[in-house]
C-alpha cells in the first residue's frame, strides 16, 4: 500500500481496497512567543509537550490540545546547548535530545530525561566519527534512544548508545545504520528547491510501538514496526505523508489514538492526520510499486543482514539518485543550514 497526500502532490494513491487518509488539518495554532522556535513535540491524552531550540534553562512546555495554549512549564536546573527533539517514555518521562550542532563543533551531545515532577538527569554522549548535527530522536518500546542525524551531503546516520547510560561518565554512541529518502516536490521548508525534502528534522514512535515515523521539512515517512524493533522497521518500505507548506517543520508526534501531529517554527498550526496507525496496522507497509506516484521515498535495504547495511534502494523519480542529488546540492545546503543556524538564537 502506498498513500500520497497533500495539495500539489495528488490525491491518495493505494492498492485497490485501501482507504485514503485525510490531508493534514489544523488542530489549533501555537501563538505563544516562547514557542517561536518549536522543534520537538510529544503527546498523551490530555497534554502535549513541546521544546524549543534556544534557552539557558531546560524547559518543557505543557500545551492544551484544545487550543495550543501553554498551561504549564516544567523546568530543571540544567543549561542545555541546543535541544532539538523530545520523546515520551512509557513511564511518563520525557527524553530531550540536546543534539543540535549547526557549526559541527561540539565535543559531546546530551540526552536529558525529565520526570513528571520536573527533575532531570543529564547523560553526555560522544559520536564515534566526529561531530554531527542531529534533530531527530526515536525512543523505542525497549527504552533505547536512537538519534538520527541531519545530513545535507547524503544518508542520515542512525546512532544509539554503545553502553548503558550513566551520569558518571560520557557514554559513546555507535552507528547502527543509515537512512536516505528521495527528493520530493512537496512545498515547504526554509531551503531552496528540494533540499528540505531530504534532511531529517524529527521523528516519533506510536504509543503502541507499531509505527516509526521520520520527518523532513516537507514530508513524514511511516515505517511498520509490528515487533517494536526500530532498526528493523527502518529497513522496510515507508508510507510517505506530505506535510506541505510548513515553513520550518521539525516537530512530529503521535497521539494515543494513532493520530499523527506535525508542527513548524513560528506562529503556525499544529496539524493532525487521524487514522495513521490504524491504516498501517490494517494494510501493512507493503507497497504496490506500480501505483507509486512521483517523488515517493526509496526502500532502505539491509545488504548484509546487519543494521549497518541499511541503505536507500531505487532511483529518484526526478532522474537523480538520492546520493547524486545530495552531491549536487550538498555544498549549498550545508552553507545555508550553517548560516541559518548561526542566525538563530542559541544558549551558547
Amino acid at each position: 500500500m502506498l498513500l500520497s497526500l497533500g495539495p500539489g502532490i495528488g490525491t491518495a494513491v493505494a492498492r485497490k481496497g485501501s482507504p485514503p487518509l485525510p490531508a493534514p488539518s489544523a488542530r489549533c495554532h501555537v501563538t505563544d512567543e516562547r514557542l517561536s522556535e518549536l522543534s520537538g513535540l510529544a503527546a498523551e491524552g490530555e497534554s502535549w509537550y513541546a521544546v524549543t531550540d534556544g534557552g539557558s534553562v531546560l524547559k518543557v512546555y505543557v500545551l492544551d490540545p484544545g487550543n495550543c495554549s501553554v498551561r504549564d512549564v516544567r523546568t530543571a536546573g540544567i543549561d542545555p546547548y541546543d535541544v532539538e527533539d523530545l520523546a515520551l517514555a512509557a513511564n511518563g518521562d520525557l527524553w530531550l535530545a540536546d543534539t543540535g550542532d549547526n557549526s559541527l563543533r561540539r565535543e559531546t551531545v546530551a540526552l536529558h530525561v525529565m520526570s513528571a515532577g520536573g527533575s532531570a538527569t543529564l547523560y553526555r554522549l560522544t559520536w564515534p566519527d566526529g561531530p554531527h548535527n542531529a534533530e531527530a530522536l526515536i525512543l523505542g518500546p525497549e527504552g533505547v534512544p536512537h538519534i538520527i542525524t541531519k545530513e545535507p551531503f547524503g544518508p542520515a546516520g542512525i546512532y544509539r548508545p554503545a553502553a548503558e547510560l550513566t551520569t558518571a561518565s560520557t557514554t559513546p554512541l555507535e552507528k547502527v545504520g543509515s537512512l536516505a529518502v528521495e527528493a520530493t516536490r512537496t512545498p515547504g521548508g526554509p531551503l531552496p528547491g528540494t533540499l528540505g525534502s531530504v534532511v531529517v528534522t524529527g521523528a516519533a514512535v506510536s504509543h503502541d510501538g507499531t509505527v516509526v515515523a521520520v520527518r523532513t521539512y516537507t514530508d513524514a515517512y511511516l515505517y511498520s514496526a509490528p515487533g517494536g524493533d526500530v532498526l528493523a522497521a527502518l529497513q522496510e518500505e515507508p508510507l510517505r505523508v506530505p506535510l506541505p507548506h510548513e515553513p520550518q517543520g521539525e516537530a512530529l508526534a503521535f497521539e494515543p489514538d494513532g493520530t499523527i501531529l506535525s508542527a513548524s517554527e513560528g506562529s503556525r498550526p499544529v496539524r493532525a492526520i487521524p487514522g495513521v496507525v490504524q491504516a498501517m496496522r490494517t494494510y501493512g507497509a507493503s507497497i504496490d510499486s506500480s501505483t507509486a506516484p512521483t517523488g515517493t521515498t526509496s526502500h532502505a535495504e539491509n545488504r548484509d543482514n546487519t543494521p549497518e547495511g541499511m541503505r536507500s534502494a531505487g532511483d529518484d523519480r526526478f532522474g537523480l539518485s538520492t546520493t547524486k542529488t545530495a552531491l549536487l546540492v550538498g555544498a549549498t545546503a550545508a552553507v545555508i543550514i550553517v548560516f541559518a543556524g548561526r542566525l538563530r538564537r542559541r544558549s551558547r
